[in-house]
């Protein structure tokens, strides 16, 4: 490849990589209605999915149980554990759940910080599946996820929860975990610069739900400089992922700058995460705050984050040492028996012929 080129696509991939306009954030402490209680949730980079479900609770949810919501960027899901264990005002936290567990793992095998850093924890409610990306330079000489071994791999910043995701996979799969000498810990943006520049890295892993705003917004100059790695749920590799791992689709339409066909690929699950908080104020607001959140979320899927519409409310049951905040538990289960028992009693569509509904006679 020629060399002016090959800078002018680099500059085009590093201005698509560069931070957007500020995007209207939560209300300030000042400008929020005095009755308001101010309240923080912690998300992860401000290019991610966590931060703009952050924001949707903030603008959707949160002025129904008169709670200010600002969502905050942060490393990532390690991070945010931490943060909502100490930092005041943080009542909120998004977390992998690959993450989650390793704290629970770590403070069963004595680990007196990690213990005390998850065990008061409490689930409010499953998310999503976010996507796993697997990000190579186009000319790769690989195309598949089981290919990557013994690569240079950027696994995202420590403390991230895309750095447990990365290294936890590549272990199930291979065995054993990323070398030191081949494992890097660079900011996904950095990482994507030193991939196609230098080429000092070879894989950069990226955790986001689609549409991810990073691969989002990049020109249609990027599909010569990178790929995005499939995985196969059918290799040895890839089954040994999927006892906890989820096989999840990149579709052409979350990226249509970079993708011409969907791409098989692997997911983790994010969760909604607070405190075991026992004062009596804290519990009645945060459960207003679940009520809000049910009562709220047709809205929450119309205008928010594409990926509202692979939540469901449902609470399903949750893993050995997890347990969820009894105060949002049982606003979130009232809510949803409520609106099951008023479906149940409405007519159902179901029960119109064709010819009633092209006759307009359904009611």
């Amino acid at each position: 490849m020629h060399r002016a080129p090959l800078a002018a696509m680099l500059l085009a991939l590093s201005l698509a990589l560069m931070p957007g306009p500020a995007q209207a954030q939560a209300p300030s402490p000042a400008s929020a209605p005095a009755s308001r209680t101010t309240y923080k949730i912690v998300t992860a980079s401000e290019r991610g999915t966590y931060i703009q479900i952050g924001r949707d609770l903030g603008r959707f949810v949160a002025p129904a149980a008169q709670i200010d919501l600002q969502a905050l960027p942060s490393a990532g899901s390690a991070e945010n554990v931490e943060r909502l264990r100490y930092e005041p005002q943080v009542k909120f936290a998004l977390v992998q759940s690959d993450v989650y567990q390793a704290f629970l793992d770590v403070a069963a095998g004595g680990n007196a910080d990690a213990g005390a850093m998850i065990r008061p924890l409490r689930v409010i409610m499953p998310l999503y599946n976010e996507e796993i990306y697997f990000i190579a330079r186009a000319d790769a000489p690989f195309d598949f996820v089981h290919e990557i071994k013994g690569a240079r791999i950027n696994v995202g910043p420590l403390r991230s929860g895309t750095a447990m995701s990365a290294t936890t996979l590549y272990r199930q799969m291979f065995g054993a975990a990323i070398p030191d000498a081949t494992t890097s810990f660079l900011s996904n943006e950095e990482a994507l610069v030193k991939l196609t520049g230098d080429k000092s890295i070879d894989v950069v892993v990226v955790v986001a739900g689609q549409p991810a705003k990073l691969l989002a917004d990049m020109k249609p100059e990027a599909r010569q400089l990178i790929k995005l790695l499939k995985f196969d749920a059918n290799h040895a590799t890839g089954k040994a992922a999927l006892g906890s791992y989820f096989q999840a689709t990149v579709r052409a339409s979350s990226y249509p700058n970079l993708l011409s066909a969907d791409v098989p690929a692997v997911a983790v699950k994010a969760f909604l995460v607070t405190y075991d908080f026992k004062v009596a104020s804290t519990a009645r607001q945060l459960g207003e705050f679940a009520l809000a959140l049910c009562q709220n979320f047709a809205q929450l899927q119309a205008q928010g984050h594409p990926k509202w519409r692979e939540v469901d409310l449902r609470l399903p049951p949750l893993g050995r040492g997890w347990s969820y905040y009894a105060a949002t538990e049982r606003a979130l289960r009232r809510c949803t028996a409520g609106q099951a028992s008023t479906a149940a009693k409405a007519p159902s569509a179901q029960t119109c012929t064709q010819q009633e509904r092209i006759l307009g006679l359904c009611k």
